[in-house]
């Protein structure tokens, strides 16, 4: 006979104790309710473990290599350059437990009644089964369980040689070769990172898409960029994958439909991530599910249709980012703790950035704005731009979109040096409701790098004054002439 099942009763009830988990805890207590925070796997958040920070350490270590490899063209000479593998993994993994440390401290600090260990599943809309041992019957849900990496079928043949990004970062030591599979943002920042760092790298890409860039011009400045330095294979199909005694041997084809094989030690499945639903048993719930089994909700409440059900962070799939998991998961926390009195929370710009060299941002709208008429582009090179050339970080570009009419500046995507800061600088400027004229009226130093932003604000602040659609040139076709 089994043991008994205990029954808890909550207010909220916080499925997952990610980033996205733990900032809708803390929403929702902050009502004065009662609310339950379980989580099935280890604490410590995606972004903490295994994500933003130990990528960022990473990516740290392969730029101090990069600068003793370039110093040479400042006339600065130093010795023999020797990288350490063992030495680079041991700080990557020192760091990253300093800052898991942080979120576990942020966890224990959470009263141990309110934290209830194992994999939770719908019974119905208020009833959640933890494991075989706890019954939590809640008044309000929060799903927060995050994601995890997709691994393409196609690589499993690989076995124990194919690796997550989530892998990475248990490393002792630096492997001799890599197949990245996958040119999006983590292929490209993991991948260069090891690249600097000694190890020899190949991209593999379905297509042409490179870290989420969509403005065609953008897209081939960074290609031009990163291929002087990576091995890009774009526009790729793998077609066999075989592990023997050495590593793996992987078979494909290019665009010229060539067979190709070579043999890499391992191979890094970057191919983006999934929800972590399927446990869940959603379709207990009576929610309505998307094609991909993701519950509809309203981005501005997080709640699930009118449910007592609300979603946030990358369990909801809409922007995987931190921040916007930070921002959703205080929306559905507090939206949870106040029901029924749901109210829209504060959604800020889209604003992406990937840490790669250069690097890559899109802020707001971006090319897509194009596309639905009635804007126009301003752009930049930073081949000539001072301050880049200063660095020899010269190359890349940035484009910047604003609309007829308003002049309202509507976002941008670039590739280039200081991206980081450029693109928050634009999303400041955007969340604000500037127009293009309102930003040109912004103090600009000299010599940094934000007067190329000032270069295409220009040239995009022409287009809206003097170049309007051709439509608005027309005197004979209003009503009544």
């Amino acid at each position: 006979m089994g043991a008994a099942t205990e029954n808890i009763t909550a207010e909220v009830a916080v499925i997952g104790a990610g980033s996205a988990g733990l900032a809708a805890y803390r929403a929702a207590r902050s009502h004065g309710k009662r609310v339950v925070l379980i989580e099935g796997g280890p604490y410590g958040t995606t972004c903490a473990r295994v994500g933003c920070m130990p990528s960022k350490l990473l990516i740290a270590a392969a730029e101090a290599a990069h600068m003793i490899g370039i110093a040479p063209a400042f006339g600065v000479h130093a010795g023999a350059r020797r990288i350490d593998g063992r030495e680079v993994m041991a700080r990557v993994r020192r760091e990253r437990d300093h800052f898991v440390g942080f979120v576990l401290e942020g966890v224990e600090a959470i009263p141990a009644e309110d934290r209830l260990r194992g994999h939770a599943h719908f019974i119905d809309a208020h009833t959640l089964q933890i494991d075989d041992h706890t019954t939590v019957h809640a008044g309000q849900v929060v799903i927060a369980t995050g994601s995890r990496p997709q691994t393409p079928p196609e690589l499993l043949a690989a076995g124990d040689r194919l690796i997550t990004s989530e892998d990475v970062f248990d490393w002792t030591d630096l492997p001799a070769s890599i197949a990245v599979i996958g040119t999006g943002v983590i292929g490209l920042e993991l991948g260069q990172a090891l690249h600097r760092l000694g190890v020899r790298v190949a991209f593999f890409g379905r297509g042409t898409q490179l870290a989420g860039i969509s403005d065609p011009a953008v897209r081939d400045s960074a290609e031009l960029a990163m291929q002087s330095e990576l091995d890009l294979r774009l526009n790729t199909t793998i077609s066999g994958v075989v592990r023997d005694a050495n590593g793996v041997t992987l078979a494909w084809r290019c665009i010229d439909g060539v067979p190709r094989t070579e043999a890499f030690d391992l191979v890094l499945a970057a191919t983006g991530r999934i929800p972590n639903l399927e446990r869940l048993m959603l379709p207990a719930t009576g929610l309505a599910l998307d094609k991909r089994g993701i519950p509809l909700f309203d981005r501005y409440t997080m709640q699930c249709g009118e449910s007592t059900v609300f979603i946030a962070g990358d369990a909801a799939s809409e922007r995987p980012l931190l921040h916007e998991a930070a921002d959703q998961a205080r929306i559905a926390g507090d939206n949870a703790g106040r029901f029924p009195d749901v109210q829209p929370g504060l959604r800020r710009v889209p604003l992406a950035i990937a840490f790669t060299d250069p690097q890559v941002a899109v802020v707001g709208t971006g090319f897509h704005a194009l596309e639905t008429g009635g804007t126009a582009s301003g752009e930049v090179s930073f081949v000539n731009q001072g301050r880049s050339r200063v660095m020899l970080q010269n190359h890349g570009l940035l484009r910047v979109y604003g609309a007829y009419g308003s002049g309202r500046f509507l976002g941008a995507e670039l590739c280039g040096p200081r991206a980081e800061h450029l693109a928050h600088l634009m999303a400041w400027a955007l969340q604000a409701e500037m127009t293009v004229s309102q930003m040109l009226d912004m103090p600009f130093y000299h010599p940094v790098v934000e007067e190329g932003l000032r270069t295409a604000l220009r040239e995009l602040n022409e287009k809206l004054r003097h170049g309007l659609p051709e439509i608005d040139h027309c005197a004979d076709c209003t009503p009544g002439v």
